[in-house]
């Protein structure tokens, strides 16, 4: 059944008329190609960076894209909210409902109904103080994933958010970045495509900050005054990593065993590897920051609801 052009529909496939209609036009530029984050748990959903805005966007092949990347690239959505949208009848072009696989060229008007930001209204991102011990991701030797502690007996009671614990925030939730078993500290875990692309992905450059107690030889006290200054700067950039340079990162001493690392990526133990590769052993690591969210009085073990005037 074709539906007037411009016009809603329910999840049901019913129609309304225009004084009820509760759609949004939104632009249909092709945005680049994005690549998925290998953090996430094998059996969650597949995050995808959104694009940075300052990236040209390519020539739309004839035959067009598909709609659910269409929406994931405009950063809307990720491609499995896409297509729940699709199968829901919350997305139109060119005024008709849209089917699952549909394809849109650039000259396609794509019209999304307002119930899909309700929907993602009620979707959640929980701040975790990840223990030592944890995995960040899918179980693995025995060990846990992080994920298991979101708990309603684990919810931090000084938590500000309003928002109350229910088993369906489950689905879906997924971590957005890594941190590994023998590290601690602030761990995202979402439901909403559009945080993870914010937090994942080789091109993010939300910071992360870190606390790092280290060893230098067989010095455990006064590292600082026994590390090679030529040494710090090659931390702060000039290493390598699996072949490829590392961006330059924010490396300052706190006390003379801490180091303070900021860094704007996030490769698998990548500031183990970096302290390695300038002969210091790393002790203990602390993530304390993501951007603009801290983990403060956070207990381990515990989680609170990102609140709603909280940014990363």
């Amino acid at each position: 059944m074709k539906m007037a052009p411009g016009a809603g529909c329910t999840s049901a496939g019913s129609y309304q008329n225009n004084s009820d209609r509760r759609a949004r036009h939104l632009p249909v530029a092709p945005r680049p190609r994005s690549r998925p984050d290998n953090s996430a748990m094998s059996d969650a959903p597949t995050f995808r960076r959104a694009p940075r805005p300052e990236a040209a966007a390519p020539a739309v092949p004839a035959a067009g894209v598909r709609l659910n990347k269409r929406l994931a690239d405009m950063g809307l959505c990720s491609r499995r909210e896409a297509d729940e949208w699709i199968e829901r009848g919350w997305v139109l072009v060119n005024g008709q409902v849209a089917a699952m696989g549909t394809k849109v060229g650039p000259q396609d008007r794509v019209t999304v109904d307002r119930r899909a930001d309700a929907a993602q209204a009620e979707r959640v991102t929980v701040l975790l103080h990840k223990p030592v011990g944890y995995v960040s991701g899918q179980a693995e030797d025995g060990h846990e994933p992080a994920a298991a502690l979101f708990q309603a007996r684990n919810h931090w009671r000084e938590d500000p958010s309003r928002t109350r614990f229910a088993s369906a925030q489950h689905k879906g939730l997924a971590p957005a970045g890594r941190l590994d078993i023998d590290s601690t500290g602030l761990l995202v875990l979402t439901q909403d495509g559009r945080i993870a692309r914010q937090l994942i992905g080789e091109d993010s450059d939300v910071e992360k900050e870190y606390l790092v107690r280290v060893a230098y030889g067989d010095l455990v006290q006064n590292v600082q005054a026994a590390f090679p200054p030529a040494q710090l700067a090659r931390l702060r950039h000039g290493l390598s990593l699996d072949g490829k340079p590392l961006r330059p990162a924010r490396v300052d001493w706190q006390n003379p065993e801490q180091l303070r690392f900021i860094l704007k990526e996030g490769k698998k133990r990548q500031i183990r590897r970096m302290c390695e590769a300038v002969g210091l052993k790393v002790t203990g690591l602390k993530r304390v920051r993501i951007g603009g969210v801290t983990l403060g009085h956070l207990p381990a073990g515990q989680w609170r609801y990102l609140g709603p005037n909280e940014r990363f």
